[in-house]
């Protein structure tokens, strides 16, 4: 890496004041109480400046300051018209969304995907679940904002979501454990002591990763579910095998393959090790990896982030976030935007004695995966 990048973070701050100005409801995973106008993460369930209850309405994407009225139900501050409850789950602290209180189902748009919940009568479970709640509630945020098919296995059992949060019977947690995370026809299975964050560490390290999150275990096996709701049974499966590789290769063979003798050259045509495993893995890592891209150019984009490196050579770094990263048609104005993000973060990182923010390269034949998915994406809006 040359240089010093370095954000406008001066520019920042003035965009963040700009934004609160002009409106109240804010998408982009930045929000701000109507009440007082703090900033807010989008897990908040009660503002920290002015304590007012705080609910997320995924239907607008917005996070409402909110107050209650005698039946138990909740009003936004700005609009007591409209009328809401949270979420069943809210009651065990995991959940901040709300329900129209005409609303027959009892849960939200992201736990109403749930089949199984770790058993609550052991503590540190119910710590796991809230980790666990919190990033799959990410991972459905950013579904919706793209607007892919996502229903339920309750209402539609063929094509359906369902989440199995497990934990295995021995105490001591291993990848080869009776509780595996995976994906299999619609059913993401995840076992709960990847919400411990230092068994995840620990694994990563054993398994040479150079990432490994939670919420990235909620990508990677989302890219699983829709590979099957978007491409499987496509007349132009060719396609995707010019770019991904044939799927029908043996996936156990493949895996022991890959465990046994990984490949040393993925690096120049895969995201990551992993997907270098068969073209099933390689489909859901570039798949994870492109939700990890939108998100972030997202909140980037909604603080208002510039780029321009103080430096002669790197002029082709400068860039203004695009303004949605979510309703952009075209796949190169992401990337133009990514590239200087990372270079720039990561530096930041590298100041505080930190890892990459981001430690991958994105070479041609991952970056034409990317474009695949982008256009798989923009078909299915």
């Amino acid at each position: 890496m040359k240089g010093v990048q370095r954000v406008h973070v001066y520019a920042c701050l003035v965009a963040v004041i700009v934004y609160s100005l002009i409106t109240r409801k804010t998408r982009m995973q930045l929000f701000e109480c109507q009440n007082c106008g703090q900033l807010l993460y989008f897990e908040n369930v009660r503002c920290e400046k002015c304590g007012c209850a705080l609910g997320y309405h995924s239907s607008d994407a917005v996070l409402l300051s909110l107050t209650a009225d005698d039946n138990g139900h909740f009003h936004p501050i700005d609009d007591i018209q409209q009328t809401y409850r949270y979420c069943t789950n809210a009651q065990h602290d995991v959940c901040n969304w709300l329900i129209p209180a005409e609303q027959a189902e009892t849960f939200c748009a992201a736990c109403v995907l749930n089949r199984t919940i770790p058993n609550l009568d052991t503590p540190e479970h119910r710590l796991y679940w809230k980790k666990l709640e919190w990033a799959k509630h990410r991972l459905v945020y950013t579904l919706l904002r793209l607007h892919l098919p996502l229903v339920s296995k309750q209402v539609d059992p063929a094509q359906g979501l369902a989440f199995d949060f497990l934990a295995d019977p021995e105490p001591q947690w291993r990848e080869t454990g009776t509780v595996v995370t995976g994906h299999a026809h619609g059913l993401i299975t995840i076992n709960i002591a990847e919400a411990d964050d230092a068994e995840r560490e620990k694994h990563r390290l054993q398994m040479g990763e150079p990432y490994r999150t939670l919420l990235g275990h909620f990508r990677h096996e989302s890219g699983h579910y829709y590979w099957e709701r978007l491409i499987r049974g496509r007349t132009d499966l060719g396609t995707f095998r010019q770019v991904f590789g044939d799927e029908n290769l043996d996936y156990a063979q493949a895996l022991e393959q890959h465990y046994a003798q990984p490949r040393q050259d993925w690096q120049t045509t895969f995201v990551s090790s992993y997907a270098s495993a068969h073209p099933w893995e390689d489909w859901a890592e570039t798949w994870a990896h492109y939700l990890h891209i939108v998100d972030t150019l997202e909140t980037a984009c909604a603080f208002g982030l510039k780029v321009h490196p103080r430096v002669g050579q790197a002029q082709g770094l400068q860039t203004e976030m695009i303004v949605d990263p979510f309703t952009q048609g075209a796949f190169t104005p992401l990337m133009d935007a990514w590239f200087p993000l990372t270079y720039a973060v990561n530096s930041l990182t590298r100041s505080m004695g930190y890892p990459d923010f981001y430690p991958f390269v994105l070479t041609p034949p991952v970056l034409e995966k990317f474009a695949f998915i982008h256009t798989i994406i923009q078909q299915a809006r």
